[in-house]
């Protein structure tokens, strides 16, 4: 807990969805927060080991800690406990740990306020904690299900719309962040809302621009005289 300016307490509360592409191996997290740069402390995403979430009155550290242990190849409830044994505080975090193979689980600690909890589903984890009520986490998980024929960072960022629609949390949202791994070192999708009244449909505009440009800088990675984006887009996109 923090105080604001005037000294009141401000409760930290946090809400996101983890999960794995069964047809891609992409993993990712998407997530929102009441506090600033969310994407700082909550999402940790290793290509072909794993992804781990923790948010609560987050310790930012138990992410490349799992993320070392899903990249030897630990089973995610190995890494789980692994984390829940290194953590004296444990009680006031909340964790997620998705691992390459799609299996997943999560731990909302007793001190968590409510409303909190999580659902685990075949690849997925749904959580939040001072959640307006149990239907956020419903919402994103029912949303992440509808959606299967898109690709993952698609799923997610629709997700993290159906948990703000479906209340959020207490006192709003202002930030908010999508990360998202799939056959390369480095990420398809990162990108962060670090200040707003309304940080999903910022994260939301931020997506759909760079959205397109995930194939081009692919392709430039390997090919750097492909030349600058709109270049390439009138070559290899419709319309």
């Amino acid at each position: 807990m923090s105080m604001d300016t005037n000294g009141f307490a401000i409760e930290f509360n946090t809400f996101s969805f983890i999960a794995r592409c069964s047809r891609t191996g992409a993993l990712g997290v998407v997530t929102s927060t009441g506090e600033m740069a969310v994407g700082s402390r909550v999402p940790h995403v290793k290509k072909g080991a794993g992804a781990v979430a923790t948010q609560a009155l987050t310790d930012p550290r138990l992410g490349p800690m799992g993320l070392e242990l899903l990249a030897k190849g630990t089973p995610a409830e190995d890494v789980l406990n692994a984390l829940v044994d290194a953590d004296p505080h444990i009680e006031s975090r909340q964790l997620a740990v998705v691992d390459s193979q799609g299996r997943a689980t999560a731990r909302t600690g007793a001190n968590n306020n409510d409303w909190k909890g999580h659902h685990i589903g075949d690849g997925f984890v749904s959580m939040g904690n001072r959640l307006t009520s149990g239907d956020v986490v419903e919402a994103m998980t029912v949303s992440f299900i509808e959606s299967e024929d898109l690709a993952l960072e698609a799923r997610l960022m629709l997700a993290i719309e159906a948990g703000r629609d479906a209340g959020g949390q207490h006192g709003g949202q202002r930030s908010a962040a999508i990360l998202v791994y799939q056959d390369m070192d480095y990420p398809i999708v990162d990108l962060r809302a670090d200040d707003y009244d309304d940080p999903a449909a910022e994260l939301r505009r931020l997506f759909d621009l760079y959205e397109p440009r995930i194939p081009y800088y692919r392709v430039r990675a390997a090919d750097p005289t492909i030349g600058p984006f709109y270049l390439w887009k009138e070559k290899n996109l419709p319309g």
